[in-house]
């Protein structure tokens, strides 16, 4: 749970759903088997809670044990709570062919990411290469806002306010020396993305990478998701990148956007700051 958010009273909340909440969130990515020990220390509940709780969600399907093994692992019927929230819109649908056509020659890969809370989550991505660098973004993955050029785009199209709340959220760390970690360079650079459309980024969320991405928005102009590609920096200089990729990023985008402001299928999500 967020450990900023406003603490309802007791008489209002199931704490044992919470820690249950708590003992899914243990598993991540890169620990994605846990004894009962690792799983209890993770979450921050007692064993004995953590035995209890495992073993309900074994019988709900939503956690396995390996056989042979003291470990447990999320099974796959917790990918489809992921998926049922992602697939409440139109979005992914309509985003694939638009990201198809964007990757090539030049772009490796082309994603959609949604603002929730202080990150951005992919919920569409298609990639032909950058595995060399390291590059493994799935849908559903998560990045800080503050350090994606996907995530620029979308705050740039929001109230000063809210900037400032989504950006006081997280701890600004670094991801590359690139960085940007200081909530007045952000709100610069959230002007100049405004300003000019689009966001730039140059090995700021990982080395090597270059992005540039600009925001899909609603029939109000309030920025609903983003929209980027993505190549190798060593494929030429950051403006040869700026130049090849903008056009193409933008046209994408407003096609995108009417596509959806047709459609009336998309519900945007709450931002949790």
């Amino acid at each position: 749970m967020d450990a900023s958010a406003p603490k309802p009273p007791d008489k209002n909340v199931v704490n044992a759903l919470a820690k249950g909440f708590r003992v899914l969130e243990a598993f991540t990515a890169d620990a994605t088997e846990l004894t009962l020990a690792e799983t209890a220390r993770r979450a921050g509940i007692d064993n004995a809670t953590a035995f209890r709780l495992l073993n309900t969600l074994v019988m709900l399907g939503y956690v396995e044990k390996i056989d042979g093994t003291r470990r447990f692992r999320l099974t796959l019927k917790c990918l489809g709570l992921g998926f049922n929230a992602i697939a409440r819109s139109d979005l992914r649908a309509l985003a694939r062919p638009v990201l198809r056509a964007l990757v090539g020659e030049v772009n490796e890969a082309a994603s959609i990411g949604v603002l929730d809370g202080a990150d951005v989550v992919y919920v569409e991505r298609i990639q032909a290469g950058l595995t060399r660098l390291g590059v493994d973004v799935r849908i559903g993955s998560r990045v800080p806002v503050y350090a994606t050029a996907i995530g620029q785009a979308i705050l740039s199209g929001l109230p000063r306010e809210t900037q400032r709340q989504v950006l006081a959220a997280r701890r600004l760390d670094p991801l590359t020396p690139n960085t940007l970690t200081t909530e007045a360079a952000l709100l610069d650079r959230l002007d100049l993305v405004r300003a000019r459309g689009y966001a730039l980024s140059d090995q700021e969320t990982v080395l090597g990478l270059r992005v540039l991405a600009a925001p899909v928005v609603d029939l109000d102009l309030v920025p609903i998701a983003g929209l980027s590609v993505a190549a190798p920096g060593s494929r030429g200089s950051i403006a040869d990148f700026e130049a090849a990729a903008r056009a193409p990023v933008l046209a994408a985008a407003a096609a995108l956007s009417r596509a959806l402001q047709a459609s009336g299928g998309y519900a945007p999500q709450t931002l949790h700051a």
